[in-house]
């Protein structure tokens, strides 16, 4: 009896379940045609609010009705409704500005969930988020603290509080101030504090470069404590950029032009994976977008279509990564974007430990490596895994060998082919060291043929096209004219195309320091007359500063540019820098800088 009732609990546990009654989709009739079962209704996905109450929602909600007091008058305004997501979207128009506000509002709880206002509207990147750029780490308020307290500590003068030294570290650092606000999507606030450090680091170069003459200080850490810092921050760069970084589209860009040139054979300006008109294809984002698309070439690729608006170097630089890592077709983990930020930023380290030795010995060699590994605007490119460590890897190792009119040209015309803004540069050094001296004619031909001979290898892959002419034309269109033709809200110079009460056109006061600039760069190729490194660093990084004040689209990613010949003019303590005409006794090379004290 008892082997029976186990043996029935055990057929019973293991009895395979009946399969769930199927969810009526309509009512269920018996045999008689009596109701044994309803249907089950729909959800309601009609709207509570109506098209005016949601639009009075968004219009009296304080971020929306503070920005459009600077309207005269709100011209339009549209709401529509989404079932989906149960919300209304409510767009704010006035006169020539467009749309001025965009509102989403929750249609259950009557509540504003999303407001962007001007620059925000059409602007992603101007909505804020700590993670846009670079990921959640980096920007990171102990991380960035942290980034910013080991740069002053190191490079600080310890004994002088007060020191000009400080002061002009914390002008370096000064750009936190603006990123903060930028990170909480306040434009109108980040924008204006980027331009007070940028004049003052302008100044203090053109200073030192017209003077020659740097802040003599005298050093508070032993090298070996900047080299043991430099090399664990180095690791600790890398292990940031691997584990916790992101890569924009600036830095998809670079392997996109790299499998453009080596396995399509063509030159990237005009190749890009675009939207428009092709067969969707993947998996839709967070948003239900579709961003990839069956291109010509037959692959589903990830479209990213404004990217090709750099020079061949900008893409070419990415080749070996991609021989390497490959790329997917996806906007994925990119290996071969990572691995060439990487490369280009240890390269900028090693660099500027190669300038310092040669000019300055084994010290100022540990304090430009640490000063770029400490500074955390270097590590922001590098966690964003753009192509902005490229333009000044190439300018240092030119600065190093500067001596060498060829090499010199050379390397610039590389860097230059990047992203175009160190061309600003090219009459300077032409001229270095001495434009009187007879001899300087044939170092300028030297330099020229640097030049010439790096532009060729760069502009290369145009001959891949079936057209070179119209190649060259395509490059300049995707290129120079997009970047003439841009509109930005990251900059004073672009704020009139909001047509907003209170905002100034400061359009002609940018072309007035455009003209300013390039009279700047030819005045600098010829005075001082005769240049130390020191002033070639120093104007340099004058140049290359000023260039940047009067671009219509600028961001942090672009301070590393002028960063490292400005922290040579900060940081070099020099009591003494002459040219080699005035030290051919002692036979040094040509340019080397001879330090006192």
């Amino acid at each position: 009896m008892r082997r029976a009732a186990v043996a029935a609990l055990a057929a019973l546990v293991l009895a395979p379940a009946a399969p769930a009654a199927p969810t009526p989709t309509s009512a269920v009739y018996d045999s008689k045609g009596h109701l044994v079962q309803t249907e089950f209704a729909p959800p309601d996905t009609s709207p509570n609010l109506s098209k005016k109450k949601a639009s009075d929602l968004a219009l009296r909600f304080p971020k929306v009705a503070a920005w459009l007091k600077h309207y005269p008058r709100v011209i339009s305004y549209d709401a529509s409704y989404d079932p989906k997501s149960l919300s209304w979207t409510v767009h704010v128009y006035s006169g020539r500005a467009g749309e001025v506000a965009r509102v989403k509002v929750d249609d259950a709880t009557a509540t504003v969930s999303q407001a962007f206002t001007g620059a925000q509207v059409a602007w992603g990147m101007a909505r804020g988020g700590p993670g846009a750029f670079g990921g959640a780490k980096i920007n990171n308020h102990w991380i960035w603290l942290g980034f910013c307290a080991v740069f002053l500590l190191g490079l600080a003068d310890l004994r002088r509080l007060s020191s000009l030294r400080n002061l002009d570290l914390l002008a370096l650092l000064f750009f936190t101030a603006s990123l903060w606000y930028f990170n909480r999507g306040d434009i109108f606030t980040s924008v204006p504090l980027a331009y007070p450090p940028l004049v003052y680091l302008l100044a203090r170069s053109i200073w030192i470069g017209i003077h020659g003459r740097g802040t003599a200080t005298r050093p508070f850490w032993p090298v070996w404590v900047l080299v043991a810092a430099t090399v664990f921050l180095a690791g600790f760069r890398v292990g940031l950029n691997v584990e916790a970084s992101n890569v924009i589209d600036v830095g998809y860009a670079g392997p996109i032009g790299a499998e453009r040139i080596v396995k399509e054979h063509q030159a990237p300006w005009g190749h890009f994976p675009i939207e428009d008109n092709l067969k969707p294809c993947g998996p839709a984002d967070a948003d239900g977008e579709i961003r990839e698309r069956i291109q010509t070439n037959g692959r589903c690729e990830s479209a990213n279509p404004q990217a090709d608006t750099y020079g061949p170097v900008s893409y070419e630089s990415y080749i070996p990564a991609y021989l390497v890592f490959g790329w997917s077709g996806k906007w994925d983990s990119l290996p071969a974007a990572h691995a060439t930020a990487i490369l280009f930023d240890l390269l900028c380290i090693v660099g500027l430990g190669l300038v310092g030795l040669r000019f300055g010995g084994a010290r100022l060699g540990a304090t430009l490596a640490f000063a770029w590994t400490a500074y955390p605007f270097t590590q922001y490119v590098s966690s964003s895994n753009t192509n902005d460590a490229i333009v000044p890897a190439f300018l240092i190792f030119g600065f190093w060998l500067a001596s060498s009119a060829f090499k010199r040209g050379f390397f610039l015309a590389l860097s230059g082919w990047t992203k175009f803004v160190s061309l600003i540069v090219a009459p300077l050094w032409l001229t270095y060291p001495d434009w009187r001296e007879s001899w300087s004619r044939r170092s300028a031909a030297f330099f020229a043929g640097g030049f010439a001979l790096a532009t060729v290898l760069a502009f290369s892959v145009l001959f891949f096209e079936p057209s070179f002419f119209h190649a060259v034309k395509l490059f300049y269109v995707r290129t120079i004219k997009s970047q003439i033709d841009r509109e930005s809200p990251f900059s004073l110079w672009d704020w009139r195309q909001y047509h907003a009460k209170g905002i100034p056109d400061l359009h002609r006061v940018q072309q007035g320091l455009e003209a300013v600039l390039v009279v700047g760069a030819f005045a600098a190729a010829f005075f001082p007359r005769r240049k130390s490194p020191l002033q070639l660093a120093a104007l340099t990084g004058a140049l290359l500063i000023g260039f940047e004040l009067v671009l219509t689209h600028w961001f942090y990613l672009y301070i590393p540019w002028f960063f490292p010949f400005v922290a040579f003019a900060l940081l070099a303590p020099v009591a003494v820098a002459v040219t080699v005409e005035e030290q051919e006794p002692s036979g040094r090379p040509v340019g080397e800088l001879v330090t006192a004290g």
